[in-house]
This record gives structure tokens, C-alpha cells and sequence, in this order.
């Protein structure tokens, strides 16, 4: 996978999923139990990185990426966060007192990742483990993704409460933004440092920001995130997950200038190789729910991806994570036809 991120074609395209660990797997269950918990499992180096490694052993991929969560930042800058069984992550909503708070938190030397240490620790057992030839990816959510949980203190469907405070509050949105910026780029120079090989910037909800909020509110951040990092960390290969970007993916990587984008599902992988005339690598996009339905269906995506792909620098990957209900026999008949 460096060896792609660094500039090189590979006949066969190195490959690892999003959410690769985790509830379709029966011994990442095991773990989880023993955890108690989601947030207690992140916060486990010996479990977190057992669970990271799992799908290695099992299926061999070319990258393990860390196990861990994208609110954790929210965590470390002094926020309640806690997950609800079978609803998911809940905070605290984010009023001005707590957006000054949370970012004289960031700026606070050492702190970040002083709260995040435990995390930090799973880094480095897992590049013990893992065999050389094996990368290791770290990740951040990006300031958008991230801000939305913290004003809405959920998920919501399109999440409205953060475009909301966005529009009717942009300078104090703006330092919530840069709070989550400073911490990101402290983490994840961490992760580098603790023997991480790339980092991914996760922006699940940037599809539902229109062209200028998308440039202000999941772009600069992102670029600054990038830039901060390198400044810190010479080479650094960070690959940017703009989810739902669409044609907005040429632009973003130019300003960003990560080494690749990952791609969800809903654009065409040759589109994008066109747009942005093949000068940077691009990951993805196979629709999680064709990794479900396996067969000729799973077949069919695969080979549609990498005909697009052919001759270009290429990551396969899903266009987002792996659903709990994948068949692990699918996700082998996925790995057979990407090497095959």
C-alpha cells in the first residue's frame, strides 16, 4: 500500500476495508465482550489491538488500521461522549461556553495526547506485531464530521443542527472548527511517531454541505490538518475520505494535497481518474451492500472497479464501512477476485 501511496501502478491493487474490525467478526465480538464496552475497548491497548489485528490473520490484508473511534477527540478536549447500545454515540450539545472551553483545551501543549495515550499505545504494540510487509493506518474524523456530533450530540439524518449553527453562528462554528484542527494534527503526528505508516482523515458527513460550506467548513480544515501534519512530520502519507463528495473530489485534492481519496460508492471511479487526470492515488469505492449480497453481484463490482482502475494507482477499499450483517465468506470471495 506505500509503495502506491508513494507513486508506483500495481497490477493488483493492495487492499484493506473500512471498518474491517469489527461485528461481522466472531472474535471481534469475543473482545467486545470482554471490554464491556465500545469506549472501554478503545481505550484497551491489549484488546484494541487485538481487535485491530484480527482481520490480518484471518484475511491477510495489506493494511491493519487502527481500532479506535473519531469522537475520542471530543473526548480528550473535555467532552462527555458515550455510546448507547443499538443507537450509537451521544454528547453533551456544544454551547458557547463550551466551544471557548474546548478550545483553550486544544491549544493546551500535550494534552491531546496526553488524554489519548492509551490509544496512542495501541499504535505502537500493533506495528510490534504486525509483519513489515503490513501497513499500518491511523485515522482521525475530520473537523466537520466531528463538530456535527458535538453541536447535535448525535447523529441525525442530514445533520441539520450543525449546518444550522454553520450559517447562523460562522465565527463561533469557525472556532470549534479550528479547536478540532489543532487537536486532529497533534494526534495524529502521535500516530506517526508511535509507528503509524499512513493516516486517514474521515469526513462521513461532508455530502451533506454544498459547494462553499463544503470548501469552508470540510476542505480548508482538512487542508490545514495536512499541512500541520507534514510540517511536523517530513512525508507524512495521509489519505484524505471526503464521503459524498462527488465532483468536489478534483478540488479537494489539489488544496488538500493528500496522497489519495478514498470514494464512496455513489461516483464512478474512471469519472474521477478522468477529473482528476490520474495524478493521485484513489481508494475505494465498492458499495458495502454488494460485499452483502455476494455472487455475481459481488463479482460484478469488483471487476467494474478495477477495469476503472486499470493502469492507475489504485487502494481497493469499500466505498464505506463493512456492515455487521457481511458473510465473511463474501469478504473472502472479495479478496480472491481483487488478487486473482
Amino acid at each position: 500500500m506505500l509503495r502506491v501511496l508513494d507513486g508506483e501502478r500495481l497490477s493488483t491493487p493492495p487492499i484493506w476495508l473500512m471498518r474491517q474490525a469489527g461485528r461481522y467478526l466472531p472474535e471481534y465480538r469475543a473482545a467486545r465482550a470482554k471490554a464491556g464496552s465500545f469506549l472501554d475497548l478503545c481505550f484497551a491497548p491489549e484488546l484494541a489491538t487485538e481487535v485491530t489485528l484480527q482481520p490480518i490473520r484471518r484475511f491477510g490484508f495489506d493494511a491493519a488500521i487502527l481500532f479506535s473511534d473519531i469522537l475520542v477527540i471530543p473526548r480528550a478536549l473535555g467532552r462527555d461522549v458515550r455510546f448507547v447500545e443499538g443507537e450509537g454515540p451521544r454528547l453533551d450539545p456544544i454551547d458557547p461556553a463550551g466551544i471557548a472551553d474546548v478550545a483553550a483545551r486544544s491549544r493546551e501543549s500535550g494534552l491531546v495526547v496526553q488524554e489519548l495515550a492509551a490509544v496512542i499505545e495501541t499504535v505502537r504494540r500493533v506495528r510490534a506485531e504486525l509483519k513489515r510487509e503490513t501497513a499500518l493506518i491511523g485515522f482521525c474524523g475530520a473537523p466537520w464530521t466531528v463538530a456535527t456530533y458535538m453541536v447535535a450530540g448525535q447523529g441525525t439524518s442530514d445533520q441539520a443542527p450543525a449546518r444550522l449553527k454553520a450559517l447562523s453562528d460562522p465565527e463561533g462554528f469557525a472556532v470549534l472548527i479550528e479547536a478540532v484542527v489543532v487537536a486532529s494534527i497533534d494526534y495524529l503526528v502521535a500516530q506517526l511517531e508511535a509507528g503509524a505508516d499512513a493516516v486517514q482523515i474521515f469526513d462521513s458527513w461532508s455530502g451533506v454541505l454544498g459547494p462553499e460550506a463544503f470548501r469552508r467548513w470540510s476542505q480548508e480544515p482538512a487542508a490545514r490538518i495536512t499541512a500541520g501534519v507534514r510540517a511536523r512530520v517530513t512525508g507524512a502519507r495521509i489519505i484524505g475520505f471526503p464521503k459524498g463528495a462527488d465532483r468536489g473530489i478534483a478540488a479537494y485534492a489539489a488544496a488538500t494535497e493528500v496522497n489519495a481519496v478514498g470514494l464512496d460508492w455513489s461516483v464512478g471511479l474512471g469519472t474521477i481518474r478522468r477529473e482528476t487526470e490520474d495524478r493521485i492515488v484513489l481508494q475505494g469505492n465498492l458499495d458495502p451492500m454488494a460485499l452483502v449480497a455476494g455472487g455475481a453481484a459481488l463479482d460484478a463490482g469488483v471487476e467494474t472497479i478495477l477495469s476503472d482502475m486499470e493502469g492507475g494507482r489504485h487502494i481497493f477499499n469499500l466505498g464505506h464501512g463493512i456492515v455487521p450483517q457481511t458473510p465473511i465468506a463474501h469478504v473472502e470471495q472479495l479478496i480472491r477476485r481483487v488478487r486473482g
